[in-house]
């Protein structure tokens, strides 16, 4: 079912950011590090993804960030990290777009579903679907 697919495509594309090459998980790994740079992040007040010289990055605070806001940094801060993590955003890139097809299947089965569950309710919806279909050729 489009639904489970959705689930388990997200599920999936969390497990990898959660896992993203570079991710620092605690401040100790950040010692020693030199920032590169320092990117707000539009979610939440005062958090920033910080990109250090070696390619390794964290988003601040805190350090167990949620998925969107795992989502923003690897978005905002690519320029920055794809040169030391180019498999990883090749990974990243089709896990974003697994996500989106399953969104997309599991909201057309969504709809279909509720058609099929309302015709019989619904005479005229039968009618106004054929009428849009002739209106989309």
């Amino acid at each position: 079912m489009a639904v489970e697919e959705k689930w388990k495509a997200n599920l999936e594309k969390v497990a990898f950011m959660k896992q993203f090459p570079g991710l620092l998980g605690n401040w100790d790994a950040l010692a020693g590090k030199a920032i590169k740079a320092v990117i707000p992040l539009k979610g939440k007040q005062g958090a920033a993804v910080l990109v250090c010289t070696d390619g390794t990055f964290t988003i601040v605070p805190p350090m167990a960030p949620e998925p969107y806001e795992l989502g923003e940094a690897l978005a905002l801060a690519r320029v920055l990290l794809e040169p030391t993590h180019q498999a990883a955003y090749v990974e990243y890139d089709r896990l974003v777009k697994q996500d989106k097809d399953a969104l997309k299947s599991a909201r057309v089965d969504k709809i279909l579903g509720a058609i099929h569950n309302n015709l019989e309710q619904i005479p005229e919806l039968k009618d106004r679907l054929k009428e849009l279909v002739k209106e989309w050729k």
